[in-house]
């Protein structure tokens, strides 16, 4: 059995829900064969939320972390290729914090890569009929803080663990009023449980383009 954290996020921004916390309390109910699943709902807060992280981390000693964030306006599941240390706000958090041009972890390096077989679980979430992409930008919000602070820790201190970030869609309850992209929720955790799947499973990445132009 191959134990996995999966990490979800709170409502931020209006919203009444969180696609990421919804399709990881999914994926979790269900897990796949020889996957352990362990769940937890980090806060849309700089600072707070890698402390939960931190802590869920300590308390479930997982191999392999992904964490999952909302990423509304994109048509697809997102795998992250790089986190960045910086935290530069376009919106508060929910605690109201708005930081701008502010480094994750002082003294950092500029950017971790993800140690999850990016490509792989794309090409896994494609096969299962869903859509996915390698994406090169995690944003410089909560998710993109997240994100570089499992990373530095990974590289810092649990060198054993692999871990990398996820971006999903709105749910189409969340875009009945907008024209926006959507992907129901239970859609998501399918996705998700590819994902896990083959990190478990995939330690070197499949060399196929997937990168972008701009």
């Amino acid at each position: 059995m191959t134990r996995v954290l999966l990490t979800g996020f709170a409502p931020f921004d209006g919203e009444s829900t969180n696609p990421s916390w919804q399709a990881v309390r999914a994926a979790v109910d269900e897990p796949p064969t020889g996957i352990e699943a362990f769940a937890v709902e980090l806060p849309c807060v700089y600072g707070a939320s890698i402390a939960v992280l931190r802590a869920a981390i300590e308390e479930t000693r997982p191999e392999i972390v992904v964490c999952v964030g909302q990423a509304g306006g994109r048509p697809d599941i997102t795998v992250e290729r790089i986190a960045v240390n910086v935290d530069d706000a376009r919106i508060p958090d929910a605690s109201g914090a708005e930081p701008v041009d502010e480094p994750v972890v002082p003294g950092g390096p500029a950017a971790y890569f993800s140690t999850l077989p990016v490509k792989a679980c794309v090409a896994a979430v494609r096969a299962a009929g869903l859509p996915a992409s390698v994406s090169n930008t995690a944003g410089t919000f909560v998710c993109n803080h997240v994100f570089y602070g499992l990373a530095h820790l990974i590289a810092t201190e649990l060198p054993e663990l692999r871990g990398g970030f996820v971006h999903v869609p709105y749910t189409p309850e969340q875009v009945v009023d907008r024209a926006q992209p959507s992907l129901p929720a239970d859609a998501v955790a399918r996705a998700l449980r590819e994902i896990a799947v083959t990190a478990a499973h995939t330690r070197t990445d499949l060399r196929i383009a997937g990168g972008a132009t701009h």
